[in-house]
C-alpha cells in the first residue's frame, strides 16, 4: 500500500504540504511529490482541490489480505490449567467471527484432551493442540516458533492473545517474525463495517486519548488483550467441535526451564480473582480513609482496590492499584469511593457488573460509568452502610 500523486492532475498548489504531519511532501519541479517520510496516515488523501492524491493498493496486499481467514485466540495454561482471559477472549473471538462470517479457532500448546474440549464448550469451532513436551511448560523461543509456523499453515486473519506475562513475553516474538503489525494492551475489539478490519481500540498518551488503531495491509491482524475487560461467551456443556492435534516436530530450544517458583506474599491481593472490590482515591483523605474501606470490604466479603493517585500517595501499596497501569478487574461488584473517574482508572474497572459510585461531586465522571451513584460525604456514607450490611447480617 501507498499514497500516489498523479502529477498530470496536480496544480502545485501546495494544499497537501500543510496537512502532512511528516513533512513527506515536498514541491518539486511545480509539482508536489511524496518522499520516503511517508508513513501513510492519509492525512493528505482529502485535502487536494484537484483530487491528485490517492491510495494505491499494491498486488501483495490483495494477496495477504484475501488469504487470510477465521479468528485465533490463543488459550494460554499454567500447571495444565486454562488461564481465565482464554475464555474472555473466546467471548470476544466469537463476536468478531460472526460478524466477518468466519470460523473462531484456540490454540493449546500443553494441558489435556478434556482441557481443548472445554475450549470448546466456551465457543470455538476448533482446537489445534499440542501436548510435546518442549510447550508442556511455557518458554518463549518455542512457543513463538510453533505459533508462527501455525499461523504461516493455516492462515488466520485475526489472531489474539491475552496481555500477560506470557502473552507479552512470546506474542511480539511471533508477529515481528509474521512481519506483520501487533497492538497491545487492547481495552475493546470490532470489525469496521465497510473494509471488515479489526479496529483495534486502546488507551494512549497516557490514557488522555483512546485510539483505534488498523492494521489494513498484513495478515493476521494481531493484538493483546486486557485480562478481565472482555466478557466471557455462553457455555454449552453440549457444544461440538473438531480438536487438531498439531506436533512439534523438530522445533528445539536454546534454553529449557528447569523449575518455576511460586512467589508467595504476605496479604497477597488477587484482585483480578475477587467478585466484589471496594476502592479508594483521592477523596479519602489519606490512610485512615483506607480503614473505612477494609471495614466495609470485611462486611460483604471484598477486595480492597485503590486508584493511582491514592497509591501515589503513599495511602496503600501499589498490589492494590486498579487501572491503566495496575489491575484489569471485573468483578460482579465494585464500589468506588472518593475517585472521581479518570479514563485511566475507568480502563481498569468498566468491564465490572455492577458498579457503584459515592462522591461528594456530583459532576465526577465516575457516575457516567456507575449503575448506582450516591453524591454525598464518603465519611458518613460508608459507617452507614457498614452499620446496615452488619444489621442485614445479625453481626
Amino acid at each position: 500500500m501507498f499514497v500516489k500523486i498523479d502529477k498530470d492532475k496536480c496544480s502545485g498548489c501546495e494544499t497537501c504540504i500543510g496537512s502532512c504531519p511528516y513533512d513527506a511532501i515536498v514541491i518539486k519541479g511545480e509539482k508536489a511529490e511524496i518522499n520516503e517520510l511517508c508513513q501513510l496516515c492519509k492525512a493528505c488523501l482529502s485535502v487536494c482541490p484537484e483530487g491528485a492524491i490517492s491510495e494505491v493498493e499494491e498486488a501483495s496486499d490483495i494477496k495477504e489480505k484475501s488469504e487470510g481467514k477465521g479468528v485465533w485466540i490463543f488459550a494460554e495454561q499454567r500447571d495444565g490449567k486454562i488461564s481465565g482471559v482464554a475464555f474472555e477472549l473466546l467471548g470476544a473471538g466469537r463476536r468478531l467471527a460472526d460478524k466477518l462470517g468466519a470460523e473462531l479457532a484456540a490454540v493449546l500448546f500443553g494441558a489435556t484432551g478434556s482441557d481443548a474440549n472445554e475450549l470448546i464448550r466456551w465457543g470455538a469451532d476448533k482446537v489445534y493442540h499440542c501436548t510435546d513436551e518442549i510447550v508442556n511448560t511455557f518458554n518463549d523461543e518455542p512457543y513463538s516458533k510453533l505459533l508462527a509456523e501455525l499461523i504461516k499453515q493455516y492462515k488466520p486473519e485475526i489472531v489474539l492473545a491475552g496481555a500477560t506475562p506470557i502473552g507479552r513475553s512470546f506474542i511480539p516474538r511471533v508477529a515481528a517474525s509474521l512481519k506483520t503489525g501487533l497492538t497491545a494492551d487492547c481495552t475493546s475489539l470490532d470489525i469496521d463495517d465497510e473494509s471488515k478490519n479489526l479496529l483495534q481500540i486502546r488507551p494512549a498518551f497516557g490514557g488522555n486519548i483512546m485510539a483505534t488503531i488498523l492494521c489494513p495491509n498484513t495478515r493476521p491482524q494481531m493484538a493483546t488483550v486486557r485480562p478481565r475487560v472482555m466478557k466471557r461467551g455462553e457455555y454449552n456443556e453440549t457444544a461440538k467441535g473438531a480438536i487438531i492435534n498439531v506436533s512439534a516436530g523438530d522445533i528445539k530450544s536454546r534454553t529449557k526451564v528447569l523449575q518455576t517458583v511460586k512467589e508467595v506474599a504476605e496479604n497477597a491481593v488477587n484482585l483480578q480473582e475477587a467478585s466484589i472490590i471496594v476502592s479508594g482515591g483521592r477523596g479519602l483523605g489519606g490512610e485512615k480513609g483506607f480503614e473505612l474501606l477494609y471495614e466495609l470490604a470485611e462486611a460483604i466479603g471484598g477486595t480492597v482496590g485503590a486508584s493511582r493517585a491514592a497509591v501515589d500517595e503513599g495511602w496503600i501499596p501499589y498490589r492494590h492499584q486498579v487501572g491503566q497501569t495496575g489491575k484489569t478487574v471485573g468483578p460482579k461488584l465494585y464500589i468506588a469511593c472518593g475517585i472521581s473517574g479518570a479514563v485511566q482508572h475507568l480502563v481498569g474497572m468498566q468491564s465490572s457488573d455492577i458498579i457503584v459510585a459515592i462522591n461528594k461531586n456530583p459532576d465526577a465522571p465516575i457516575f457516567n460509568v456507575a449503575n448506582f451513584g450516591i453524591v454525598g460525604d464518603l465519611n458518613e456514607i460508608i459507617p452507614m452502610l457498614i452499620k446496615k450490611i452488619k444489621e442485614v447480617k445479625g453481626l
